[in-house]
């Protein structure tokens, strides 16, 4: 089944201002929608390189990283990005470790080469893809969605740690 994100216009007027404000409204489901979407082509890429989403996650936070990083760093990281469980984080580590896109320098994990080079390859696929679908938009309107979604995060993990309490 597939479902599409809502057509049906809405305007309302924002108590600070007189403009009226049309269009779809940002909600949880808009939200899913999207990251699905975004997801979903980024998934395709990934499988034609043999390396799962958290692989990949888990990989950046690797190259990203400062300064070295343990495996319960990445793991800190890579929970609080993904909301994933701690064991299957560090599964996923092993699955990078094991096909050496990972690799233990003491205690500390750091990408190889080859990790460098697979996050390069799929940075490199999926740069035109994201500039399309990320292309045209306004700056104010990217600006205001990326405040609104910081602050969706916010308050989401924010529930999510009461809910662990």
């Amino acid at each position: 089944m597939t479902t599409t994100a809502s057509t049906t216009a809405s305007t309302t007027t924002e108590p600070a201002t007189t403009e009226p404000v049309t269009g779809p409204l940002a909600d949880a489901r808009a939200l899913g929608l999207a990251h699905y979407a975004a997801r979903g082509v980024l998934e395709h890429v990934l499988a034609r390189h043999g390396i799962t989403f958290q692989q990949q996650v888990a990989l950046r936070a690797a190259l990203g990283a400062d300064t070295p990083q343990t495996p319960d760093d990445l793991v800190s990281q890579v929970q609080g990005s993904l909301k994933a469980d701690a064991a299957a984080i560090r599964a996923t580590l092993d699955e990078l470790l094991a096909r050496q896109l990972l690799v233990a320098d003491g205690a500390h994990v750091r990408p190889t080469d080859a990790g460098r080079e697979l996050t390069a390859a799929v940075g490199a696929e999926t740069a035109p893809v994201s500039a399309r679908v990320w292309g045209g938009i306004p700056a104010a309107d990217l600006a205001a969605a990326g405040r609104v979604l910081a602050l969706v995060t916010e308050r989401a993990n924010a529930e999510l740690a009461a809910l662990s309490a």
